[in-house]
């Protein structure tokens, strides 16, 4: 995403960021920013009639430039589309006030947002995240079997699948050859497809700028197509393909679908060569709370109540203090609620805790989703807090018995 201009003051937070979104992990981020309630002004298509003094009438389509008041927003990740419905906020000769439009915004197509609220700690840092084009570390994936082929992309925030492969292999008891001869055809067809999509022959292309690629299958179907992969580069001398050799994984998993690409995040040895992306470190860090609750050392907590405790506590700042939170907790459609999350994001900087907002579109997200959303790693431990509850409970209990 770059950023074309930007009046914020971070005083008040009012004031316009104009932003252009350039790939399509750039609507993802737009997506997360753009609330009920902004103003969000970009380029508009509308078809106006028009009646002749004949009596005949006319119809085309108008460019023009719209700004509405966002009522909604529909995200669809796998064609990177971003539908923004809202009532038109500013008078236009083809657009009634207080009408109702739906602007679909587009890669290369500028837009420039205000937010309803002001632009709070959490808004700005998704906006600074959101231009910091270095901060982006993709990993391709092929999620397989025999005759499927899932080609997808994991991004920080995302996985998109970019494109599916298909093949009729016959069964190889009943006709050996055939069955060699397709899955011949069929591996050469995702080569040809993952070549075009990594773009790594291309003479712009960073030899070092090659990205981890993952294979996995259930049986053997990955290991088939990377020794395809490395037979292919030998005997064609390929030297960009030749050099991806050596960062590709090859990892088992339950099925050929793509949803089983979580399995795959999920594996330690995987975990192991992703640990420089964002979400390899937020899997480890999640790994790391779970193991902490297991041995019960008080030194991390999960759900809102808990979590919220350990911050009044002092327990989850400077000196290993981690704010795990995830960002659909920041599209709370409740202003108060929203509200209320930034202000323990801020509390927690404040005492120099670190803030990790985790992606609710990877596993370590839904993961974190399952524990209320929100969980604590604590520079020392906590165990008062379930007893003051059940103290709370029993003083309750006291006055109340008969």
């Amino acid at each position: 995403m770059r950023l074309i201009k930007q009046d914020i003051i971070q005083r008040d937070g009012s004031g316009t960021a104009t932003l252009f979104p350039e790939e399509p992990e750039d609507m993802w981020h737009a997506y997360n920013l753009i609330r009920a309630g902004d103003l969000l002004r970009a380029s508009a298509v509308r078809r106006v009639t028009t009646e002749g003094n004949n009596g005949n009438t006319t119809s085309k389509r108008i460019h023009t430039t719209l700004t509405l008041r966002v009522t909604g927003t529909d995200f669809d990740p796998a064609a990177s589309q971003l539908h923004v419905s809202g009532r038109v906020a500013e008078q236009n000769e083809y657009a009634p006030l207080g009408g109702h439009h739906t602007l679909d915004l587009e890669l290369r197509r500028q837009f420039t947002l205000e937010k309803k609220d002001g632009w709070d700690s959490v808004a700005i840092g998704m906006l600074q995240e959101m231009v910091n084009t270095q901060a982006r570390a993709q990993v391709w994936a092929i999620v397989m079997a025999e005759g499927q082929a899932n080609i997808c992309y994991v991004t920080e925030h995302q996985t998109v699948l970019h494109q599916r492969i298909t093949g009729n292999i016959p069964k190889k008891r009943a006709q050996t050859g055939e069955h060699d001869k397709a899955t011949g055809k069929f591996h050469a067809q995702i080569l040809e497809a993952l070549l075009r999509v990594l773009d790594i022959a291309s003479p712009t292309a960073v030899p070092g700028d090659l990205k981890p690629l993952l294979i996995a299958s259930p049986g053997f179907s990955a290991q088939n197509f990377v020794n395809y992969m490395k037979s292919y580069a030998q005997t064609n001398t390929h030297k960009p393909l030749l050099a991806l050799l050596p960062k590709i994984t090859v990892a088992h998993t339950s099925t050929g679908h793509l949803a089983a690409l979580s399995e795959v995040l999920k594996s330690p040895e995987v975990t192991a060569k992703l640990s420089n992306t964002k979400f390899g470190r937020d899997a480890a860090l999640l790994d790391r709370m779970y193991e902490s609750i297991r041995k019960d050392d008080g030194k991390a907590w999960y759900g809102p109540k808990e979590v919220e405790a350990c911050v009044d506590k002092g327990a989850v700042g400077r000196g290993g203090g981690i704010l795990l939170i995830t960002n659909s907790l920041f599209r709370a459609q409740d202003v108060a609620e929203r509200n209320h999350w930034v202000a323990l994001v801020d509390k927690v900087k404040a005492e120099g805790g670190e803030i990790r907002i985790v992606s609710s579109s990877h596993e370590s997200g839904k993961r974190l989703e399952a524990l209320g959303g929100v969980a604590a790693l604590l520079t020392y431990p906590v165990y008062e807090i379930e007893d003051e509850e059940e103290e709370g409970r029993a003083d309750v209990g006291e006055v109340w018995a008969p």
